[in-house]
């Protein structure tokens, strides 16, 4: 058996789930089956069962003996478990990045503020991940930026549900704009409680949306 070209599949499998479920084209708690999935995506149904290995590492999926697969729940707890999380992680990367920073990542970093600003909603988790990202990357150690994009990508599934109600998207555009500023001058204690603030502040909204759409 190829096992290089099984992992592949195993890979894509689990980008497109991902995607999806970070989309909300599968809702919270919404069965998994490997059959239907496997249809859907043209491939086996091994490769969808070791995708789903890992998204429940990934904390996007539950697996539960004798009852299979579903999309991990929605849960106000750990919304703050990941904000902290992102708090402790990007403020590294950024520590990290600053001195790093060239003009030119920062102008790439503005530019995907600007698609950020001209973008609809639906775009916003993507654009705003590529935006923080591509400050982060100056860093230069993969796996922190590995583990940033996954809670970023956590975050995301929560955010996309309350964007409207919160009108998170106009305070998130002005954060990133006084952001970019301060690294533009290279100012790391500016920008470092800058993104602590940015961070917490999401963090505690959807926290509290969240426990108020659940009760």
């Amino acid at each position: 058996m190829d096992r290089s070209g099984s992992g592949d599949q195993a890979r894509q499998v689990a980008r497109k789930l991902r995607e999806m479920i970070i989309a909300g084209r599968y809702a919270p708690g919404e069965p998994l089956r490997q059959d239907v999935i496997a249809e859907q995506l043209g491939t086996s149904r091994m490769p969808v069962r070791e995708a789903l290995r890992v998204l429940e590492t990934e904390g996007l999926v539950l697996l539960v003996p004798n009852k299979g697969a579903s999309v991990a729940p929605l849960d106000p707890r750990e919304v703050g478990e990941i904000y902290e999380m992102r708090v402790a992680a990007e403020t590294l990367a950024l520590r990290l990045a600053i001195p790093e920073l060239s003009n030119a990542r920062i102008d790439r970093a503005a530019r995907l503020q600007e698609s950020v600003e001209a973008g609809d909603l639906a775009a916003f988790g993507r654009l705003n991940k590529a935006f923080h990202m591509t400050l982060y990357e100056a860093c230069g150690r993969p796996r922190l930026l590995a583990h940033v994009a996954g809670l970023n990508d956590l975050s995301d599934r929560y955010l996309r549900l309350a964007i409207r109600a919160l009108d998170y998207d106009k305070r998130s555009n002005d954060e990133h704009r006084a952001l970019l500023d301060a690294c533009r001058r290279r100012d790391k204690p500016a920008a470092l409680n800058l993104l602590e603030q940015h961070i917490t502040v999401a963090g505690q909204a959807l926290q509290d949306w969240l426990e108020t759409a659940c009760s």
